[in-house]
């Protein structure tokens, strides 16, 4: 397929394959072409029918053909993006933390955890209960969603899947040595 495409639009495709979610700036930042050249050959890719693009906001992500559906789109943009795959996290790990939980834990304004939220929420992986004067945040179907953000995360942000499955193993030692006392 090499000569079909060119060495650089095959690398381009190789890299999207391995990063389903990124973006334009990081695939120039991380194969070291100009944005130009990486502009080009997405086009191009895309026009073949070799990769397809969701636009979010500024960012247009990029994903490999036939290989995910919609929802699963979306949860890689998400977990593509440090600051919203922080706020969902945390989501995951609290089960129902407040916006107020959100900020203290992950030191960004009210404003940034809100417009974040929100995202979540349209993207219906997250939902707002309210509870007396509080609106607790959980995720949309915990069963399902959790089942294929961990997936999701395992498969295609293995270095990250890491550092969190870290964290889990010191919530569930934590909760396990309170449990004993």
């Amino acid at each position: 397929m090499v000569d079909e495409l060119g060495e650089t639009a095959e690398r381009v495709l190789q890299f999207i394959q391995n990063n389903p979610g990124c973006h334009l700036r990081k695939i120039k930042e991380m194969i070291q072409i100009s944005q130009g050249t990486v502009q080009y050959h997405t086009d191009r890719l895309e026009k073949i029918g070799r990769i397809t693009s969701n636009r979010s906001g500024l960012y247009k992500h990029y994903f490999p053909v036939g290989v995910f559906q919609n929802n699963e789109k979306e949860i890689l943009q998400i977990l593509g993006q440090e600051t919203a795959r922080q706020v969902l996290m945390f989501i995951m790990e609290q089960h129902a933390p407040t916006q107020t939980d959100i900020v203290n834990s992950i030191g960004i304004s009210a404003a940034s955890v809100f417009w974040h939220i929100k995202r979540l929420i349209e993207l219906r992986l997250v939902d707002e209960v309210k509870e007396g004067k509080y609106k607790r945040y959980q995720l949309h179907d915990r069963k399902v969603s959790s089942k294929y953000i961990t997936t999701l995360m395992r498969n295609y942000y293995p270095a990250i899947w890491e550092r969190w499955s870290d964290r889990l193993i010191e919530i569930f030692l934590s909760m396990s040595r309170s449990e004993k006392k």
